[in-house]
């Protein structure tokens, strides 16, 4: 997949990446754990690691041939991408996107799902994604035109785009 925006490219994770990989999912679990006084600092860490090995041997093992990308800009990672083209539901899935707090709010997120909005028409597929009821996120999923069509849990909203041209 290629993004309009040519200062961001997507480089496809690998084992040397684990370590940042860690730091970008971390990033998504900080305003969490912040409630959680009770922890130390090092229980905090084994908590993300261990949720982190978790995370990624799950997708890993359940989204075989889905496209595992770093999200570089200024030769440094900003973030990850991970989208499964061909989801068992028919849909395009993003599995996962994650930019680091330093990098959002500046239209990153949602130029990177215009281009995939425009990939998934191509396809001639609706895009999807999971996204927690109380993620901030949701917001921009649903200024973009997705709706959510499932939930689980009263947590788990399950969202979807669809081209209407």
């Amino acid at each position: 997949m290629k993004l309009t925006d040519n200062t961001i490219q997507l480089k496809r994770i690998d084992e040397a990446d684990m370590l940042v990989l860690f730091d970008i999912y971390s990033s998504t679990r900080k305003k969490e754990l912040e409630v959680v006084t009770h922890w130390s600092a090092e229980i905090k860490k084994a908590f993300l690691m261990q949720q982190f090995n978790a995370q990624h041997t799950y997708y890993q093992n359940n989204y075989i041939g889905a496209d595992f990308w770093l999200l570089i800009k200024d030769e440094q990672p900003i973030g990850r991408l991970y989208v499964d083209w061909n989801n068992a539901e028919s849909t395009v899935r993003v599995i996962d996107i994650a930019i680091l707090p330093s990098w959002q709010n500046e239209g990153i997120g949602s130029g990177i799902f215009k281009d995939l909005m425009v990939k998934a028409t191509e396809l001639d597929r609706p895009l999807s994604i999971h996204v927690e009821s109380f993620n901030p996120a949701k917001k921009l999923y649903e200024r973009l035109g997705f709706k959510m069509i499932s939930e689980t849990n009263g947590v788990y909203h399950l969202m979807e785009w669809k081209n209407t041209i």
